[in-house]
């Protein structure tokens, strides 16, 4: 009996996207990043980058891969945007800033000699949601913050978050987990066009200054900070990129001061610098 040709299904998508293509992408994002995509992402670059070929007119994901090998710098920063993810939200995780108000700020007010000097860093800070969680956690609990030279350096490698983030603007939908007595003091409700929107108010806005920077290159800031939020960053990275990210913080944190990392991250077989305080909050060892 003679053999059944087996059925092959056509390629229905818009764009050709092959091995070659993912291949070099994913390197592209690598080399620029850091970021590991692996095959379980190919779906995600398509759809993602799909927008960006229609939108230069591109026939074919070969094109757009030439496009970018000759060194075009504006389509780079784009494509890194595209592909960055930004899940955020107000006080996610909030065990990180029950522990920031019960624990961290009362010993930074028992210990301080004067200076009075706070430093944070949120790094990954996306649409702007967790620095200003941090922001409002210090102001209510530091009464006398006018007093404070209190700062919060909120980075991100995507440009377009980091705008969205420096105006202070969300949805109302965004803020409706809030407890009410918090959003009345720190958010201002929109009217007429901007009706369904909230802005955080400037005291909040002063404190936190928004810089654009790639995790895997050379850092800028000296330090020291007391408190480092880098949450849901670290699993994009490989082991040995992981270490040498963690090591860096290190140098940069005071004394017993603190990382905080994302619920599924963790420093087993990354760094023995730290010792755990809490749930994915560690102390650098002084």
């Amino acid at each position: 009996m003679q053999a059944m040709a087996e059925a092959v299904i056509p390629d229905t998508r818009e764009f050709r996207f092959d091995d070659q293509d993912f291949a070099f992408l994913r390197d592209m994002v690598r080399e620029q990043t850091g970021i590991n995509l692996s095959e379980a992402k190919r779906e995600l670059v398509y759809s993602r980058l799909s927008r960006r070929l229609r939108q230069l007119g591109l026939s074919g994901f070969s094109e757009y891969c030439a496009l970018l090998q000759q060194g075009d710098a504006e389509e780079l920063v784009r494509m890194v945007n595209a592909l960055t993810t930004n899940l955020t939200a107000f006080f996610r995780e909030q065990h990180h800033f029950d522990y920031l108000r019960q624990h961290l700020l009362p010993e930074l007010v028992r210990h301080d000699d004067g200076r009075r000097r706070l430093r944070v860093w949120s790094a990954g800070c996306s649409t702007g949601q967790e620095p200003y969680s941090i922001a409002m956690v210090l102001a209510e609990t530091l009464t006398d913050i006018e007093n404070w030279d209190a700062r919060i350096l909120a980075t991100d490698l995507d440009t377009d978050v980091l705008e969205f983030g420096r105006l202070g603007i969300y949805a109302q939908d965004k803020v409706d987990k809030i407890e009410r007595a918090r959003l009345q003091r720190w958010f201002l409700r929109g009217r007429d066009r901007n009706a369904g929107k909230v802005r955080v108010v400037s005291e909040l806005r002063r404190l936190i200054t928004f810089r654009q920077l790639n995790l895997i290159r050379k850092w800028p800031m000296r330090g020291p900070f007391d408190m480092i939020f880098c949450r849901n960053t670290l699993i994009y990275f490989d082991k040995e990129t992981q270490r040498d990210l963690v090591a860096r913080f290190s140098e940069l944190l005071t004394p017993e001061g603190c990382l905080f990392l994302g619920h599924s991250e963790s420093l087993h077989n990354v760094s023995e610098a730290f010792r755990l305080v809490g749930n994915t909050i560690y102390r650098r060892l002084s």
